[in-house]
């Protein structure tokens, strides 16, 4: 499968923004003679023998365009755009600082890909540096320039040059340098702004570099900046690092910018949503209710409406030869669960089904217990919770794959666990066993694709996909792999709380394609578990589930993780299910369901 790009009004809007602000500058490709270094130890007639070729850098803003006629630009602009004008405009140790905030799901880097190409044409600028706050978010940008390269070339007649800067690949900046096409480095800021040895090599003069420093040859292309997630990237330390490369200006974009320098152009959450860019969101939250002091485990699993009386589908313990295990039945009013638990003591007082209410998915019982869908009473403990979390994201799962199955759509789902080795250990012997999540999940899928194969004729197309995929099969761990091959946690960027770890990414990131394939034969993965690793910085368009089998810290993280499944999700033939293709059905079939603890629901439901 290929992916297959459009071209839309927002984006080209957020383009054309940043390239007002310019207006009437030249057009301009200068050329300069970079120092190649010095090709030679030994002295020429007592001077240093150096070699110098040409370069190409950005020219430098007009002097016809001052401080106050870009001010006036960017007010025009704002007023235009219905964003508050700037007072004054912010400081200029970076450039000209502009900032663009677009709602995560929406095609950020298309639209700053887009913004380059449209700088190149109107005024000859090809010398860009796209700087990110993690190995997550550069490979993701890295794989969008690989995937949207021949769209942009149908455009606009030539491709970019980019590449990922690399302390021992120096020979990749005398290319930036030298080449006279439109070029991007990107870099993620540790390389530049953190303290080992190696992140230090750009400001040194290396002798594999002939004597130069990497950050003097990039600094003389006159660079534009674009920082994307700048509320990750930029504390006090890293805003003195960027002069360093002598920007022409730095063009900040984001969801969330906690500085908002110049806004010229904003998509939020909002308008994102009414114009029906990303998913419609649902929330199934799973909680325990405090209505009943009772020590009896019950959970409503739902309320089951149809042409005859409602039905319930609870789970509750039942009685076995060798002890007892939570089972889930389908019951009806009057049913007692003291005879279906085979006799279980604390089932006898008064858990006889009195109501089941298909108006809000409520049932009653004759002691005076309610639950309402999703809420558990009784000696339940956190793997019971998460047991019900991967059943219910299993469930909703199959719900959807079935709908969508015959409109050529795979879906996916994401789970984000504390630790890796809840679900995947390592034996004495050092060969891979499940943990405890990837166990619940064979349990509960075998189970779930069971009840689900008795309603479907054994003819049907989608029965004979469940068939095909096994519950072993169909899961699968995305998280670093250390030096043995073994799952890890990795390594860990303790402020921003994410892997630094390129291995997580490898195939979840560069293989998207191959995971939206159908093909069970080719791609059998549907679910997905990993933790930080996923938490920003990737993003499948096919996401229907995201199950947090964890407590997250903060809102901002959870907007994150709520972020990697909004995007509007693309059929078998790469081609986006877009409001041009379904019109009003574009969130009927668009609905990213978030399966969640109590805190979580209420974050989920308040961000919708």
């Amino acid at each position: 499968m290929k992916l297959k790009y459009k071209h839309q009004k927002f984006q080209a809007d957020a383009a054309k923004a940043v390239v007002d602000v310019f207006k009437d500058q030249p057009y301009s490709t200068p050329s300069y003679m970079v120092d190649q270094g010095r090709n030679a130890p030994a002295l020429f007639n007592g001077v240093e023998n150096y070699d110098y070729s040409t370069g190409w850098s950005n020219a430098k803003i007009s002097q016809d365009l001052t401080d106050k006629l870009i001010l006036e630009r960017i007010r025009k602009i704002q007023r235009d755009g219905l964003i508050k004008p700037s007072e004054k405009l912010a400081e200029r140790s970076n450039g000209y600082n502009l900032s663009i905030e677009m709602e995560t799901g929406v095609g950020k880097t298309y639209t700053y890909i887009k913004t380059m190409y449209e700088l190149n044409k109107a005024y000859g600028w090809s010398k860009f540096i796209i700087v990110v706050p993690s190995i997550a978010i550069r490979e993701g940008v890295y794989k969008s320039f690989q995937s949207t390269q021949d769209h942009f070339a149908e455009e606009y007649g030539k491709k970019i040059r980019f590449f990922i800067y690399n302390s021992s690949q120096l020979s990749e900046i005398d290319h930036f340098a030298s080449d006279s096409s439109i070029n991007v480095m990107i870099i993620n800021s540790q390389a530049f702004n953190a303290t080992g040895k190696d992140a230090r090599r750009i400001y040194m003069e290396l002798d594999e570099f002939r004597s130069r420093r990497p950050i003097d040859v990039i600094a003389s292309t006159n660079p534009i900046l674009i920082i994307d997630e700048p509320q990750s990237v930029e504390g006090k330390k890293t805003k003195e690092k960027l002069k360093e490369f002598h920007p022409l200006m730095t063009l900040r974009y984001s969801a969330t910018h906690k500085d908002p320098y110049n806004m010229i152009y904003r998509l939020d959450a909002i308008e994102a949503y009414n114009q029906r860019l990303v998913k419609k969101i649902a929330v199934k939250g799973i909680s325990e209710s405090g209505t009943t002091a009772t020590t009896s485990y019950v959970y409503l699993e739902s309320v089951n409406v149809s042409k005859k009386n409602p039905t319930a589908t609870l789970q509750f313990d039942v009685k076995l030869k060798n002890g007892t295990k939570p089972k889930s039945l389908i019951i009806n009013e009057g049913d007692n669960l003291y005879d279906y638990s085979n006799g279980l003591e604390e089932y006898k007082e008064g858990f006889v089904v009195t109501k089941i209410d298909g108006r809000d998915n409520h049932v009653e019982f004759l002691n005076g217990l309610s639950l309402y869908a999703g809420e558990v009473v009784g000696k339940v403990d956190e793997d019971q919770l998460r047991r019900i979390q991967i059943r219910e994201t299993i469930l909703t799962h199959l719900e959807r794959e079935q709908e969508l199955f015959y409109k050529g759509i795979k879906v996916l789902s994401l789970f984000f666990i504390d630790e890796v080795d809840h679900y995947r250990i390592y034996n004495e012997a050092g060969e891979p066993e499940n943990g405890k999540f990837a166990d619940m999940f064979e349990e509960e899928y075998d189970s779930a694709v069971h009840s689900l194969r008795l309603q479907l004729d054994d003819n049907d197309e989608y029965a004979k996909y469940l068939d095909a995929i096994s519950a072993e099969s169909t899961h699968s761990g995305y998280f670093s792999i250390d030096k043995k091959g073994r799952l890890t946690n990795g390594k860990i960027n303790k402020k921003e709380g994410i892997s630094e770890d390129t291995s997580a990414y490898d195939l979840i990131m560069k293989n998207k394609e191959l995971l939206l394939d159908r093909d069970p034969k080719k791609s059998p993965v549907r679910f997905i578990f990993s933790h930080s690793a996923l938490r920003e910085g990737w993003d499948n368009p096919n996401v229907f589930q995201i199950c947090t089998l964890k407590q997250s810290s903060s809102d901002i993280r959870k907007r994150q993780e709520v972020g990697r499944g909004l995007r509007l999700c693309v059929n078998e033939n790469g081609e986006r299910m877009d409001a041009n293709v379904l019109g009003d059905d574009v969130q009927n079939v668009n609905l990213l369901t978030v399966i969640a603890s109590e805190s979580y629901d209420s974050f989920a439901k308040g961000l919708q």
